[in-house]
């Protein structure tokens, strides 16, 4: 079993920037994909961006392109989110994923270990 702790969310004013953090623990080493998805009230959890653990491959939703960026930190072994010129429209309950095969994929029923999510709200 793999568990995930996400942490980092905060309220800011929009044009802020945040880093969220993702820590994994257990079985570690079938972790091949590590994803980050969103999840606003009333809507449909939502792909952010997702990343090889053991390579350097990403995919991002045009959403954020550009203005996110999902990284390894290999000295704490954590996924993390560089969440950069915020807006309102990216207020949400940030989940962390990840999957025992590489695919890129941006279905969150595709992913096999989910985090309990971390609470970012972006001001006008």
């Amino acid at each position: 079993q793999v568990q995930l702790v996400e942490s980092g969310g905060g309220l800011v004013q929009a044009g802020d920037s945040l880093r969220l953090s993702c820590a994994p623990s257990g079985r570690t080493f079938t972790i091949r994909a590590m994803a980050w998805f969103r999840q606003a009230p009333g809507e449909e959890r939502e792909f952010v961006a997702v990343r090889s653990w053991t390579g350097d491959s990403t995919f991002y939703a045009d959403s954020v392109k550009g203005r996110f960026t999902i990284s390894r930190d290999n000295a704490k072994n954590t996924l993390t989110l560089q969440m950069n010129s915020l807006k309102p429209e990216d207020t949400a309950v940030y989940y962390c994923a990840a999957r025992r095969s590489w695919s890129g994929s941006r279905s969150w029923d595709a992913y096999d270990y989910w985090g309990q999510g971390t609470q970012v709200s972006v001001s006008s």
